[in-house]
């Protein structure tokens, strides 16, 4: 007899919950060209106090908000600009949320309905979305004669 594990809300999280979300500058390849694009993602904590600590990044700001808040897009103060959730939004802003639970120092860092503009905004490494590896013969590594044999 199998028996079926035991399905699990989706969310178990309070809608008070408190989550960081960025404003990130990504790229689209579309026909041979490079389409910037503005898209909402939720940042864990780690990655945020990497954020304040200079590090180059693709956010243009971040803003501390509520679970409820960022599940309902409403953002008035980062979603100004024309921008899009990222895939799989809910999922991250889920997960996102319990890193700040587990670290709560973290969440001083960026009050909730604080925007963050004075962060290491930089494009130098694109955040391309749709990128595809094409992988041809030359990338197979050269091994040497003896690799598969005893001697």
């Amino acid at each position: 007899m199998v028996q079926a594990a035991p399905q699990t809300p989706a969310s178990t999280l309070p809608a008070d919950s408190y989550v960081v979300v960025g404003l990130a500058t990504c790229y689209l390849r579309h026909e041979g060209e490079t389409l910037e694009i503005q898209v909402l993602e939720p940042i864990p904590s780690a990655y945020l106090q990497s954020v304040l600590q200079g590090i180059p990044t693709s956010y243009s700001a971040i803003c501390g908000t509520t679970l409820a808040l960022a599940q309902a897009l409403d953002l008035p103060e980062i979603a100004a600009a024309p921008a899009q959730p990222c895939a799989d939004f809910e999922e991250r802003l889920q997960a996102a949320a319990r890193t700040y639970q587990s670290r709560p120092e973290a969440v001083g860092l960026v009050p909730v309905g604080t925007l963050k503009r004075d962060i290491n905004h930089s494009t130098e490494r694109k955040r391309v979305l749709n990128s595809q590896r094409k992988i041809s013969k030359n990338d197979n590594v050269k091994q040497h004669k003896y690799t598969h044999e005893v001697l």
